[in-house]
């Protein structure tokens, strides 16, 4: 099982990060230890005190394909919900720097919480999905995948020209502005739509 994460798709995150905007899908992965067991805290790594929440809408992969066509990728996932892409920021803008892999600062143990998944059949639309992340209880993220600068898609026919989607695999659709540091004692929350679909505790 793979987890494809996908950098930059919302403009004003990357305007809020002074990034430029790509031409093409920034792309990352993680391992499956980047998502913790059920009901575990998130707990902070002891390499940093800089940790951001990125809240992201994450679809899960339902049949094996390789380089699928944008027209035909919507029959490759069933089900979605929303996640926590976790990122040492200080730690990931040395990287960048240097010019260096983020995954050190990406794709760390527990850095990916997921929430529980919904079929896309209950959704309105795909090109219309309102989504937040609350922190103690204020709301922090709200996004809306009309924004996304590479629709769901485009995403899957990108990805799956490099790497075959195998089924299990998931992908991280990118983050809307308003990512923040956590610290230890605060309660995350998730949403599609009025559904929580995650809780997390920091530790």
């Amino acid at each position: 099982m793979k987890i494809i994460c996908i950098g930059r798709n919302y403009l004003a995150h990357i305007n809020e990060l002074h990034n430029k905007v790509p031409q093409n899908p920034v792309i990352f992965l993680k391992p499956d230890t980047a998502i913790p067991q059920k009901k575990m805290p998130f707990f902070i790594p002891k390499f940093t005190d800089d940790i951001h929440f990125e809240a992201e809408l994450v679809i899960r992969i339902n049949k094996n394909g390789k380089n699928i066509s944008e027209r035909f990728a919507r029959k490759y996932f069933e089900e979605i919900t929303i996640g926590i892409d976790f990122t040492a920021r200080s730690l990931q803008n040395q990287l960048k720097q240097k010019g260096l892999p983020w995954e050190l600062a990406k794709s760390f143990d527990g850095s990916a919480p997921i929430g529980e998944f919904i079929p896309v059949s209950e959704l309105a639309s795909l090109t219309e999905i309102d989504f937040r992340l609350e922190v103690n209880g204020t709301t922090r993220q709200t996004g809306n995948s009309r924004n996304m600068i590479y629709p769901i898609e485009k995403i899957i026919s990108f990805v799956s020209g490099y790497f075959t989607l195998k089924k299990g695999d998931m992908i991280f659709t990118g983050t809307p502005e308003g990512v923040g540091a956590v610290h230890k004692g605060d309660k995350l929350e998730g949403y599609i739509g009025d559904k929580k679909l995650l809780m997390v505790h920091v530790r």
